[in-house]
């Protein structure tokens, strides 16, 4: 049976099933609709079985003039309570609340992530049939740090041009590790308006050594680290 337009008024109900988030009697909501599902929406050959409640291909409709490059689009902040296997590139300008496990082939974010723990996992570089799982430090800040090698008869160590607008200099913090002897180096003064850090040896000595910087960034809200609630949407950060 086919049918051409068609006016649902109120609610679309397709299966058998009573959602009760839809409301019943005066409590229905207007425009809603309920699929029992599966339900599969797309290109009609991207799946060959179930693999999910909701599956979404890529559009091919011929009587479309623009075929665009992505599955899913939302405005809008999402939350995802359970896992979710991402196989292309995913794009988020609202904020995301993962509660499960979320693989995504490529994923860019503009808003916030909020996860129980953050990792990565790669193939492993070295050893056929492994993989390689690293977590993300956690701290009570947002923050971000720069390393490296200061040598060579320098007693300066020049900060990135792009700090001057991303970092608090009050909040920087300096870590030096003296290479080959004890130099007893320290940080004789920090300028922000040059972004650079002066350092000074015992007796003169040439300065040889490894130094982790970090700095709170000025870019965002001081991260409340303790808040009252029973659930991260009681959270105060953005």
């Amino acid at each position: 049976m086919k049918f051409g337009n068609i006016l649902v008024g109120k609610r679309l109900f397709v299966g058998n099933g009573k959602p009760e988030a839809l409301g019943k009697g005066e409590t229905e909501i207007r425009g809603s609709a309920y699929v029992e599902g599966p339900l599969q929406i797309g290109q009609d050959t991207d799946y060959s079985k179930v693999e999910a409640t909701l599956m979404i291909g890529a559009e091919y409709n011929s009587d479309s003039d623009s075929h665009p490059d992505k599955a899913l689009k939302a405005k809008g902040n999402v939350e995802i309570i359970g896992d979710t296997d991402q196989t292309g590139d995913m794009e988020i300008s609202g904020d995301m609340t993962i509660g499960g496990t979320m693989k995504a082939g490529y994923a860019t974010w503009s808003g916030s992530i909020v996860a129980t723990t953050k990792l990565f996992d790669i193939q492993h570089p070295s050893k056929d049939g492994h993989r390689l799982a690293h977590g993300c430090l956690e701290g009570p800040e947002h923050a971000v740090y720069t390393r490296g090698r200061v040598c060579n008869g320098k007693n300066v160590i020049d900060l990135p041009e792009y700090w001057s607008s991303l970092v608090d200099f009050e909040t920087l913090t300096v870590q030096l590790t003296s290479i080959g002897s004890h130099q007893n180096v320290i940080v004789k003064r920090i300028s922000p308006m040059e972004r650079k850090i002066y350092l000074q040896a015992q007796g003169g000595m040439p300065v040889d050594a490894f130094y982790h910087i970090m700095a709170e960034r000025i870019d965002s809200d001081k991260l409340v680290v303790e808040y009252e609630g029973n659930s991260v949407e009681d959270s105060p950060n953005e």
